[in-house]
């Protein structure tokens, strides 16, 4: 039986009564009027400002799809005023004529701060991965496409084994001080039958029976819209306040951050090739990391570019792959529960713990097309805390724990199940700590997407159906589709945003 994993416990712990800081001295402020009137014994003025300050506190503490009132409040107008000024939608300069430098990306909302750069060589085969800027948030990565023989047909131990490699990939990352995130994204693409294509044009004899031709052409267009084909990248991302020192002193400017990031990359590259069990680790260059992102935004476009790799290979004088300047989306819009990007529609939903647990593997359904033509995309991050941090956020919901519990048991109430359960789960992550574990802050984005004529709401709720299947909470990331996509479908670094709520 496969090792279920549930050591984990809420994200954000409150000081008081699940209450954060902001909260808590919001609430406090609000009562404040309250608290005067009983000083003065304005009894009108109370009973008047009572219902005023629960309705306060309802706003300001209590959820609703992943967002307090007040949050949801501020994003509709912050999403209000960004399709006034016309920031939800982007045209590209490649679209317009305008393109003045091929090699300098051209991305929508989030990724428009990217930039990449050919780093020195690397490795025994002397490659030049690009490496990755984000202007924005200040970080660098590195893109890296892996295989993996996968664990749907393994054994329990074999299973135990890669999630063992997993978490040493982790503590690793963690050890470097270095790395902010470790991005795990799986794509499941519809086959377009480009390189099926390139063979049968290379093997087809003139003499064939015309009964086999036949036969082998239905089963080609029988076949080939059903099949899928995965492809799984992984991006290492370091922060600038991280990599600053070290890139001094390995000469600074780009070279001095590629030459640390390139340590990174090697100690990450073991631990995938070793304990995680990948069998192939290739680290992208431009060139492949462009049609990475192109097929990101348009999986329609991979079965030309594979087909145009194909005959060049064998002599064809034709030009190959996709500049970095027309890798994004010719026009995109962001819609309020989807995202629309050239003739694709994307609709992205973040996946939460569920409180049981969860095996390795347990996401598979997730990555399952309901429908030929669907393409669905799963990203993990994977943020290994610093040391001192992970022992003060432990600290800390130890203690938030502790006042909660001794509170109740004053006021008479019984200890629920859930909450016995999430004390005992921070012991155990203060005993793991202890014993040189890393602690590592995870989030999930899951992705399907569509041709934009089809009813791409219905498809969003397969994409959510898919996930509670699979034993997990789906939370539609309404007002941030755009945001969310680049997460979920384009290997670049670009994680979540950053409000933790539940998990």
């Amino acid at each position: 039986m496969s090792a279920r994993y549930g050591d984990y416990a809420k994200d954000v712990s409150g000081w008081f009564l699940g209450m954060t800081g902001t909260q808590l001295a919001l609430v406090t402020l609000a009562g404040v009027p309250a608290l005067l009137a009983l000083n003065a014994q304005a009894w009108g003025l109370l009973v008047l400002w009572l219902p005023v300050w629960a309705l306060l506190a309802v706003v300001l503490l209590v959820p609703i799809r992943g967002r307090a009132a007040g949050r949801w409040i501020g994003d509709l107008c912050l999403y209000a005023i960004g399709g006034v000024m016309g920031w939800r939608t982007f045209g590209s300069r490649a679209a317009a004529g305008t393109a003045d430098k091929l090699a300098e990306a051209d991305l929508p909302g989030v990724l428009a701060g990217i930039r990449t750069h050919d780093g020195p060589p690397y490795g025994q085969l002397f490659t030049r991965p690009v490496i990755v800027q984000n202007s924005a948030a200040r970080t660098w990565a590195a893109v890296a496409r892996i295989a993996h023989p996968g664990i749907g047909m393994a054994e329990p131990g074999e299973r135990d084994r890669m999630g063992a490699g997993l978490a040493e990939l982790c503590e690793i990352a963690a050890r470097t001080e270095l790395v902010d995130v470790l991005a795990l994204q799986v794509r499941t693409v519809p086959d377009d039958g480009a390189e099926r294509a390139a063979w049968e044009r290379a093997h087809t004899r003139a003499d064939a029976a015309p009964l086999a031709t036949r036969v082998n052409a239905l089963l080609g267009a029988t076949l080939t819209p059903a099949a899928v084909r995965t492809e799984a990248f992984v991006t290492v991302v370091v922060g600038e306040g991280r990599i600053g020192r070290a890139a001094k002193e390995s000469g600074g400017g780009l070279d001095g951050r590629a030459r640390v990031l390139h340590g990174v990359m090697a100690e990450v590259e073991s631990a995938l090739r070793g304990p995680v069990g990948c069998t192939s680790v290739t680290w992208l260059d431009s060139a492949a990391l462009a049609s990475a992102v192109r097929t990101g935004f348009a999986p329609g476009d991979r079965g030309q570019l594979i087909a145009a790799d194909l005959a060049a290979a064998n002599g064809t004088r034709l030009v190959t792959g996709v500049p970095m300047a027309a890798a994004g989306p010719t026009s995109a819009r962001a819609e309020m529960r989807h995202y629309v990007h050239d003739a694709w529609a994307s609709v992205t939903d973040t996946i939460l713990l569920p409180d049981s647990g969860a095996v390795l593997g347990a996401l598979a359904p997730v990555l399952v097309p309901t429908t030929a033509g669907e393409r669905r995309c799963v990203t993990v991050f994977l943020a290994p805390l610093p040391l001192d941090r992970a022992t003060r956020l432990v600290g800390r919901e130890e203690m938030s724990a502790t006042t909660g519990n001794e509170l109740r048991a004053r006021m008479g109430f019984r200890q629920r199940a859930r909450q016995r359960r999430d004390t005992e789960r921070i012991g155990v992550a203060d005993e793991k700590l202890a014993a040189g574990r890393a602690l590592v802050r995870p989030a999930v984005a899951a992705c399907v997407t569509v041709p934009q004529s089809w009813p791409v709401a219905e498809h969003g709720r397969r994409l959510d159906a898919s996930i509670r299947a699979a034993g997990y909470v789906p939370l539609r990331l309404d007002l941030a589709q755009d945001s969310a996509f680049a997460a979920a479908a384009i290997p670049l670094g670009v994680g979540l945003p950053d409000r933790r709520g539940r998990r």
